[in-house]
Order: C-alpha cells, then structure tokens, then sequence
C-alpha cells in the first residue's frame, strides 16, 4: 500500500543537512588530494659525465631500471661532478638528480640537495715518470703536474691534497688538460705525473700500469687523507691482480679512492628517491678490484643530508603496498590512505552529529505550529473582539490545511499527531466561544 505523501522525507530536509556537510567533505578531500602528497612526476632528469664515461653508463642503468616502474629517466650529459653539482642545486636547469664525486660541497650548507647514499669507489691513479718509487705528494714540487679537466671533480681534489702537502701552485704550475692529453703528455715525458678518476678497466688505466715508463704512486699518507677528508677511502691495488703472469702490479699499492655521491633536489618527490635507492642497490651492489660485494652504496653520507626514503628503503626495503602491486598502483593507494584517514576523522564525529541535526530540523517544524496555538490561546484568554474572533477562525482553518499536507518522516508521526491534536482543542476553544460570525 503506497504511503500517504505526508509520511514521505522531504528532499528539502535532507539536502539542508546533507549538502553543506558534502561540500565541508570534498573540500578537505580536495586539499588533501592537491596539497598533502601529490602524484610523483613521470620523467625526470639525471646529470651524468661525458659519454664514454662510468657515470653516463651509470645513468643508462638506471634509467633501465625506472623504467620498469614506468618513470622516464632522461640522461643529460656534462664536463664532470662539477658541473653537475651546480646543475642539480639551480632549479631552473630541470635537473632532479646527478652522480658526483665527494669534496665538492665545501663548508656552506647546502639545503637544496638530499643524498641517496655513495654508492661506488672511484679510485684516484698518481701516475708519474721517474727511475725510482714516489710515496709521498711532497715529491710533486716543482714538478709539471696536469690534475685533470677544467672544473672537474679530479682537478677540484688533487689541488685539495696538493695544498694539503705543502705543494704550492707558485712553485709547482698546475696544468688542466683533458684525460687523453694528459696521458699523451706523460708518455712523452712532457709530464712528470698526472691525476686520473677513471674505472680501474678503462684500457688508458690498463695501458699506464702497463708501461714500463710509467709509476703508480703508493701513498704512504694515504689513511691520513680519509681522516682529514671524509668522503675518501683507503684502498689498495693487491699485487699481481692486474696481471698475475707478469706481476702487475709489482707490489701492494697504497691509494685513495672518492666515494661518489648520487643526489638529488630536495623537493623531487619521496616515492622516486625510494626507486632511485632500488637503482643503485642493482648497480652498486656488486664487488669490483676496490669493493667487497654488498660494501655499496652506503646508507650514509659524509656532506649532504640523507634522503629519508632512501634510509628507509636501506632498512627495510620497499614499502609494503609495493612488494606486491605495480609502482604506480601502490603509489595511488598509498597516497588515498593519507588522504581518506584525515577526512573520516572528521566525517565521524559529523556523521555522528548528523541525526541530531534532521531531528532539530523536524522538531522545529512542530515548534512552529505549537507557537502560534499558544499564541491563539492567550489571544483567547483576552476576550476578542467579534473581527479578533473570525481572524482567530481563519488561522485555525489554514494551520489544520497545513499540517494536513505537511510531509512527515514516519519515525516522527508521533510528534504529527500531537500538534494535530493541540490544534483540535484551539479549534474546539474557538467554536464553544458564543460569538456569532462576522
């Protein structure tokens, strides 16, 4: 049987209450969406080296490996650490991350760059051209020394041991040269040494260690120089391990190599520093002639703050939703579960207050009719007038014609019914009054 349309929820009641609640709602969920944790970008730009060098080839594998997670890494190539360190702290060169050598930052603070960790040894080769053995740096002054490129992360460092040393530049002319004019140069006796930061098979290193013209030098202060610059290290070339048949090296050779640092902007966004640490753990991770499997990288670094997400990631891998789902997918989920928490905190407690509200607004309704009966009564009470009395009749009549088609929720009849029944004993009042009609 089909109910009588006073029982029916007015959508006028429900729209009163429901809607500045839905707008209080999408409105939080709106901030929460733009503001607190937005989307991660879906390309970003790496600062590598030249393009037959360790750091371009680095660069290539990771952008392999994010792109399994569908990130675009783009590969910018530059002249060195240098470069690439001040590309990554100048926003408006669009570079979000680079690899570099350590002992670039210098004593200034620097906010812009977060660290995922050093993550390999790039050893630092002395060789030099004399009948007997160098140990010491000492033994460059007043010798023609090219330290390397330019602005380059090599030249940045040898000046840093050779100032160390006592090897001033006014006695000892500091030559900047490419890699391979550097070493031609050697050869030809037109250098006593040079510097190199180059990968231990690069065949200019192999074709040095094995000229018989050409030293490498062993360094005797080589542990002092990780004590006074924290981002070197201590390693050693073992003897033979180049080349066992012809004892290559002859001996133990004592060296330092820079653990290199990959960075990036501190506002690139925390998912991506996670997927950069996953990169470098496949990269890094394996041993080499200077590196112990599983030594690289390191969840630490010397110069620049760690990346929270990359230590997190060191700790305890990815994080749960994405050890099972696709980045992307994951990500979504994760990011909806920071936003839905803070808005059913707040649509709990509106939820709870909700039918409270509905019933303010009904009995509100009964309140209404209930004053002006009230009013009548009094007006009663007071002996009317014979106009006061047909005035009274005519209010009566269009308040009982109103509450007739007045729409009720069926949990509030008993409420109806009281009022309808207050507005029968006005009425009544009003009709035994013995006042003849106008």
């Amino acid at each position: 049987m089909e109910q009588p349309k006073f029982f029916d929820i007015r959508m006028r009641d429900v729209m009163t209450v429901g809607v500045p609640l839905g707008i209080v709602l999408l409105t939080v969920f709106w901030a929460l969406a733009h503001y607190v944790e937005p989307a991660p970008p879906r390309e970003i730009t790496i600062s590598t080296g030249s393009e037959s060098g360790a750091y371009y080839g680095f660069g290539k594998r990771y952008a392999e490996i994010l792109a399994r997670s569908g990130v675009k890494l783009n590969i910018l190539k530059s002249d060195g650490s240098a470069e690439n360190f001040a590309r990554i702290k100048d926003k408006s060169t669009g570079v979000h991350v680079a690899l570099m050598q350590g002992g670039l930052k210098g004593e200034k603070q620097v906010d812009e760059v977060y660290s995922i960790g050093r993550v390999f040894l790039q050893p630092i080769w002395c060789f030099y051209r004399n009948t007997e053995p160098w140990v010491s740096l000492t033994e460059l002054k007043g010798k023609r020394i090219s330290l390397g490129p330019v602005g380059s992360g090599t030249q940045l460092l040898a000046s840093k041991l050779l100032d160390r040393n006592g090897v001033d530049e006014a006695g000892t002319p500091r030559l900047t040269q490419s890699v391979k004019d550097s070493v031609d140069a050697l050869r030809k006796g037109e250098l006593d040494a040079i510097f190199l930061a180059l990968a231990p098979d690069t065949p200019l290193v192999q074709e040095l260690l094995r000229d018989p013209n050409v030293r490498l030098m062993s360094m005797a202060h080589a542990e002092a120089y990780t004590r006074l610059f924290p981002f070197l290290a201590r390693v050693t070339l073992p003897r033979g391990l180049v080349d066992l048949n012809q004892n290559i090296p002859p001996d133990d050779v004592q060296m330092i190599a820079n653990e290199a640092a990959l960075v990036v902007r501190r506002d690139l966004h925390p998912s991506l520093a996670g997927l950069l640490a996953e990169a470098a753990q496949e990269v890094h991770n394996g041993g080499g002639l200077f590196q112990k499997l599983g030594a690289y990288p390191k969840a630490g670094d010397p110069e620049f703050v760690m990346s929270d997400d990359a230590l997190r990631y060191f700790k305890s891998g990815h994080p749960f939703l994405q050890r099972y789902l696709p980045f992307w997918v994951a990500n979504f989920m994760e990011r909806m579960a920071i936003i839905l928490v803070p808005v059913f905190g707040i649509l709990y407690p509106v939820m709870k207050m909700l039918p409270i509200a509905y019933n303010w607004r009904i009995r509100r309704r009964f309140l209404r009719y209930y004053s002006r009966l009230k009013a009548m009564e009094r007006q009663l009470d007071g002996n009317p007038s014979l106009d006061e009395m047909q005035a009274l009749r005519s209010d009566i009549a269009r308040i009982d014609a109103a509450l007739s088609h007045l729409p009720v929720p069926v949990n509030y009849t008993d409420g109806y019914f009281q009022v309808r029944a207050a507005v029968e004993l006005v009425k009544n009042r009003i009709e035994s009054r013995n006042v003849a009609p106008a």
